[in-house]
């Protein structure tokens, strides 16, 4: 009951942004946190006593750790409490209360199965709804929401797709996340034909998902994450071979013109462009924020920039900066101390999940592993360009992520689920 309830929450995240699109009238993120209250009330009433021992673990006292200093960010002067408490709900909050829940909820093989098999058919029926809006046209809602963002959704008079999720841009790297999800677990030792032509049809329209965002910083999610999957592979012969195509396919998009004819293709080439326009706006956004930042080494407070600023602290300077960047938006508001021990806490995590990985002998789980790992580095790297790592439904698919990759050595030692083989 416990785990059909979180991969509801799941589902939920994914979707939950159509009902506010297309309805509206009513806050509907707060049922994320109604559905965490009921995992919590459900998991306190049936956790037995000698499984509260899962919570001893690194990732757990991190986010603990990280929760703590985002509360004493309540005394912050450079915010207000309003502005704190919409602010901790996606930077502190949630990751630490569904770290929690993942470790106390799942404990077997099938329920990774499950969960990749969730999250890899929600984002290919966003994929699908992507080309819908593409190639048929938008409902009302969608409509609106471009209309209120024709700035960053209508360029040149093309639609940057956003399917069902908040915006081009979470759309596109949420797309490169779970498309190389899909393409690793369909390179893996899956035995049964279809479900591997499955898994590539699946890892195919989420690519494509990706490239009609529009949104070029998902391409360094691709690139890396793939770049460490094949090294976690420690097969040398595709370490070499895979190297040697990501290669070539970068050259193609750096050095040539081949493809220009397609808008998409010309979009993304210029994420290799260093002289971008948009990418030099980002530069001197930054030397500016250097300067002001220089004086406030704790930042100016939860809720001071972005979305929140705008609401909450609009007579605020930072209020009127545009972060971009999930790095650069934790800057202005933890300032440099807060962001390097938030950068520490992720590199650190990075390394323990590359760690595990590489001591993985089963290969079927090896391979889920490590398209886990693989999604997580890409996602971190993609949120120096953008906000993406503290927005659903990413976030708790990261979340999650982690737990099944710290537990994966556990899960090797108990019976194998066929629903990925």
């Amino acid at each position: 009951m416990r785990s059909t309830l979180l991969f509801t929450l799941i589902f939920y995240c994914f979707t939950f942004i159509v009902l506010g699109r297309e309805i509206g009238g009513f806050p509907f993120g707060i049922f994320i946190e109604v559905f965490i209250f009921l995992l919590t009330v459900g998991v306190i009433v049936k956790t037995p006593r000698e499984d509260w021992s899962n919570l001893n673990n690194s990732f757990v006292f991190l986010m603990l750790f990280w929760f703590g200093i985002s509360v004493l960010e309540v005394v912050n002067p450079g915010s207000n409490s309003l502005a704190w408490v919409a602010e901790i709900r996606t930077t502190a909050f949630y990751p630490l209360f569904l770290v929690i829940l993942g470790f106390l909820i799942f404990k077997t093989n099938k329920s990774l199965d499950i969960f990749l098999i969730l999250v890899i058919g929600v984002s290919t029926l966003g994929s699908l709804n992507g080309m819908k809006q593409l190639f048929i046209g938008l409902s009302p809602g969608e409509t609106a929401f471009v209309t209120a963002n024709a700035s960053t959704h209508l360029l040149w008079g093309r639609l940057r797709v956003f399917s069902f999720y908040t915006g081009a841009g979470q759309f596109g790297a949420s797309q490169a996340h779970i498309g190389l999800m899909a393409l690793i677990l369909a390179l893996g030792p899956i035995k049964t034909k279809w479900k591997k032509i499955l898994l590539f049809i699946c890892a195919g329209l989420n690519l494509y998902g990706m490239l009609i965002s529009g949104t070029r910083g998902a391409l360094f999610a691709l690139v890396a994450g793939v770049f460490l999957a094949i090294f976690l592979s420690k097969n040398y012969k595709v370490v070499i071979l895979g190297g040697f195509v990501a290669v070539f396919a970068l050259g193609i998009l750096k050095f040539t013109h081949i493809g220009d004819g397609n808008y998409q293709i010309y979009r993304l080439r210029t994420a290799l462009n260093p002289e971008d326009p948009s990418l030099n706006v980002r530069f001197i956004t930054q030397r500016n924020l250097k300067e002001y930042m220089a004086s406030r080494p704790f930042g100016g407070g939860l809720g001071v920039i972005g979305y929140n600023g705008v609401n909450y602290n609009s007579d605020k300077y930072l209020s009127t900066v545009q972060p971009d960047s999930y790095f650069v938006k934790l800057w202005a508001m933890y300032g440099v101390v807060g962001l390097t021990i938030w950068l520490s806490i992720m590199m650190f995590i990075l390394g323990k999940c590359c760690a595990i990985v590489w001591r993985l002998e089963d290969p079927q789980l090896k391979a889920k592993i490590i398209a886990l790992t693989a999604g997580y580095a890409g996602v971190l790297i993609c949120s120096y360009g953008n906000e993406i790592i503290n927005n659903m439904p990413t976030s708790i698919v990261i979340y999650i992520s982690w737990v099944f990759i710290f537990i994966s050595p556990r899960l090797e030692k108990l019976e194998k689920s066929t629903l990925l083989d």
